[in-house]
């Protein structure tokens, strides 16, 4: 068993920080008593509590012959066996996405079915693949 960290750049930092920052901010400058405060922020607190989720929970996974990925509440597991393509260093816009960042990896597998994935170390986790399933084509 092998895990792999996702790669976290770009927005999603932004976004965490924004979401933190702004509520903070929010609290000090209000003239409310704390417990009304309090319930004026749940519904800030909520999204906030699902990106962090997202955030740390995200990783991907190699066990018997298996890529799992769980990224908060998106989770699955790939047949090794299964893939026929990866497509190295893309960004897929739309589709399933377990990732926080771009320049990651699309795996094709199945006949129609695909995947966007964000591991730290792109090249590992190819390396990793293929000694599983050499017949994978990888397209730059």
């Amino acid at each position: 068993m092998k895990t792999y960290k996702a790669r976290r750049k770009g927005l999603i930092n932004y976004i965490i920080v924004g979401f933190m920052i702004l509520p903070i901010i929010l609290f000090i400058l209000e003239d409310k008593d704390i417990l009304e405060k309090f319930y004026n922020y749940i519904p800030i607190l909520i999204p906030l509590g699902l990106i962090i989720w997202i955030y740390i929970d995200t990783s991907y996974k190699i066990e018997n012959n298996q890529l799992i990925y769980r990224s908060g509440y998106l989770r699955g597991a790939i047949n090794i066996n299964e893939i026929t393509e990866i497509l190295k260093d893309k960004t897929m816009w739309f589709g399933v996405k377990p990732a926080l960042s771009g320049n990651g990896l699309v795996i094709k597998f199945n006949k129609y079915d695909d995947i966007y994935i964000a591991p730290k170390d792109n090249e590992e986790m190819i390396t990793d693949l293929l000694n599983i399933n050499s017949n994978i084509k990888i397209t730059v």
